[in-house]
C-alpha cells in the first residue's frame, strides 16, 4: 500500500472523528452524525451540492465552507471538494460561482448553462471548454478553506501534494480580483452583480439596482419558487434586474470594465484579506516566505478602513461606484465581517463588537441577523433581508475570538450549533425564533455546525486539561 492509500485508510492521531458513535450517551443522535448524514446525502462523488432540490450544482463559496466542515469527516473528501471546484477555473483566474453538473436537467435551476453560455461567450476571457460554468464569481474564501483543510491532516495533504496543486490556482484567483476588479481605483475589489457578493437580496443593493431596467418577466422562469416559499425569496422585480445584469455581462464577453453595477463590499474584501493571510501560510508551507502576501493583506485592510469604514454608524458600508460614488447607508451583516481580520485597529474592532451586540444586530436575537433589525427593509424571513445565516455566523464567531471576545464567541457558537440541528440544518432561519426558512438539509449549515461542534469540543478539552496556576 502506498503512502497516500495508508493516510487515507487510517485516521491521524489528532481529533478527526471518522466513525463516531451513532448516539450520545443519553440517547439523541449526535450532531456529528446528523450533520455528516446531510453532507453524505449531498455528495456527488467529487463535490457537494448545497441542496439536492434547490441548488443541484456546485457553488463556489459553498464548497469552500463545506470543505471546512468535511475536514472533520474525511480530509481526502475535503481536498477533493476544493480540487473539483478549482478544475473549472477560467484562464483569466476567475473561479466561477457555479460549476454545472451535465447530468442535471436544464430546467432544474435557472440561470442554467444555456443562459450563461460560458464556453462561447467566455471564450475571450478564458472559460474552460470541457465544463459549463456561470461567468460571475463569489467571495474568495477558498485559500482560507484550503489552509484549514491542510491542517486537518498535514500528512495526507503533503503526500497528495494538495497545497502544491491548489496554490498556483489560488494565486491566479487573487491576481484576477486584485488586477481586474479594482474598478474604483482605491485598491479594493468590486463586485459587478449582487450574486457575486453572496448576499444576493441584501437591501444594500436596492439603490444600485434601482437604476437597472429588469429583464421582461416572460424571458425567464424562476425554478427557485418550485422549492421555496415566495415570501422567503427575492421579488420578481429584483430577480428581473439580476437577470438583466447577468445577461448584459454575458453579452459583453464577461469583460469587467464598464459594468452598470459596481460595488465595493466589506465582506468580499475582508474575505480576500483573510485568504491572503492563508495564502502566505501556504506559501511558507511550500518553502517560500509569504512576506509579500502578508504585506498585501495589510494594505488591503488599510484600504478597507479608508474607503468603507463609517465611524458614525460604527460599521463598514458598501460603496456604490456607479452612483454618486458614496457609501450606501444600509447596515448589513457584511459590514461586521471585517471583525475577522487580525490587523484591524483595536478601536474599530471594539466599535464593531458594540454594533454586533447593540440594538441594530443584537437585541432580542440569539443569532446575528443579515440586516439591521431597525432598518425599514428588515424582514426576518426574506432572503438576506433579515434572516440569520450560518456562514456569516461562523465568520463572526471567528472574528470575536480573534479579538479576545471569548465568552461572546462561545455563546454564538453554541447558538449556531443548537439552531442548526434543531432547524434540520436550514439554509437560513428567523434570527429571533430560529424558525427554518429556505431549504433544509443545507450543506454549509451542516458543515459549519460540524466545524463549530468539533472546535468548541476541542477548546473545552484543552481548557479542562490545562493545569491551574493556583
Amino acid at each position: 500500500m502506498d503512502r497516500t492509500a495508508q493516510l487515507t485508510a487510517h485516521a491521524p492521531d489528532h481529533e478527526i472523528a471518522y466513525d463516531p458513535p451513532s448516539t450520545l450517551p443519553n440517547g439523541p443522535t449526535s450532531l456529528h452524525v446528523t450533520a455528516a448524514r446531510v453532507l453524505d446525502d449531498n455528495w456527488t462523488g467529487t463535490s457537494t451540492v448545497p441542496s439536492r432540490r434547490l441548488y443541484p450544482h456546485q457553488w463556489s463559496w459553498d464548497s469552500a465552507f463545506v470543505a471546512i466542515g468535511l475536514r472533520h469527516l474525511s480530509p481526502l473528501r475535503a481536498q477533493t471538494e476544493l480540487e473539483t471546484l478549482l478544475a473549472a477555473q477560467w484562464a483569466d483566474g476567475r473561479i466561477p460561482h457555479i460549476v454545472f453538473n451535465p447530468s442535471v436537467p436544464l430546467d432544474a435551476y435557472f440561470p442554467s448553462p444555456d443562459f450563461w453560455r460560458s464556453s462561447s461567450a467566455g471564450r475571450a476571457t478564458g472559460a474552460p471548454r470541457t465544463v459549463q460554468t456561470s461567468g460571475i464569481v463569489q467571495p474568495p474564501v477558498h485559500a482560507l478553506a484550503a489552509w484549514l483543510v491542510h491542517l486537518a491532516d498535514p500528512g495526507l495533504s503533503r503526500a497528495r501534494g494538495f497545497l502544491a496543486g491548489v496554490y498556483p490556482r489560488l494565486a491566479a484567483w487573487h491576481r484576477y480580483l486584485l488586477h481586474r476588479r479594482d474598478l474604483g481605483g482605491g485598491g479594493l475589489v468590486s463586485v459587478v452583480h449582487p450574486w457575486e457578493q453572496g448576499m444576493d437580496n441584501s437591501p444594500c443593493w436596492d439603490a444600485p439596482l434601482a437604476r437597472v431596467v429588469p429583464a421582461p418577466a416572460r424571458s425567464f422562469r424562476r425554478a427557485d419558487l418550485d422549492h421555496g416559499a415566495p415570501e422567503d425569496r427575492p421579488t420578481d422585480l429584483d430577480y428581473g434586474r439580476y437577470v438583466r445584469l447577468a445577461a448584459d455581462y454575458r453579452d459583453a464577453g464577461y469583460a469587467d470594465h464598464g459594468r452598470e453595477f459596481a460595488v465595493e463590499d466589506p465582506a468580499f474584501n475582508a474575505l480576500l484579506v483573510a485568504s491572503e493571510h492563508a495564502l502566505a501560510r501556504i506559501a511558507r508551507e511550500l518553502g517560500a516566505t509569504g512576506t509579500a502576501r502578508h504585506a498585501r493583506a495589510e494594505r488591503l485592510t488599510a484600504a478597507l478602513v479608508d474607503r468603507l469604514w463609517d465611524p458614525k454608524r460604527e460599521i463598514f458600508l458598501c460603496r456604490d461606484l456607479r452612483g454618486d460614488g458614496g457609501l450606501i447607508p444600509e447596515r448589513s451583516v457584511s459590514g461586521l465581517v471585517p471583525l475577522l481580520l487580525p490587523e484591524l485597529p483595536a478601536e474599530i474592532a471594539a466599535a464593531l463588537v458594540r454594533t454586533l451586540t447593540g440594538p441594530h444586530f443584537g437585541t432580542a436575537t440569539h443569532l446575528v441577523p443579515s440586516y439591521d433589525l431597525l432598518g425599514e427593509a428588515f424582514d426576518p424571513h426574506r432572503y438576506w433581508r433579515g434572516p440569520a445565516w450560518f456562514n456569516t455566523g461562523w465568520l463572526l464567531e471567528r472574528g470575536l475570538r480573534e479579538h479576545g471576545e471569548r465568552e461572546r464567541a462561545d455563546a454564538l457558537a453554541e447558538a449556531l450549533v443548537g439552531t442548526a440541528g434543531a432547524s434540520g440544518f436550514a439554509e437560513y432561519v428567523d434570527p429571533g425564533t430560529g424558525e427554518a426558512c429556505g431549504a433544509t438539509g443545507f450543506s454549509w449549515t451542516a458543515a459549519l455546525a460540524l466545524d463549530l461542534h468539533h472546535s468548541t469540543k476541542r477548546s473545552k478539552h484543552l481548557k479542562q486539561s490545562t493545569p491551574s496556576k493556583n
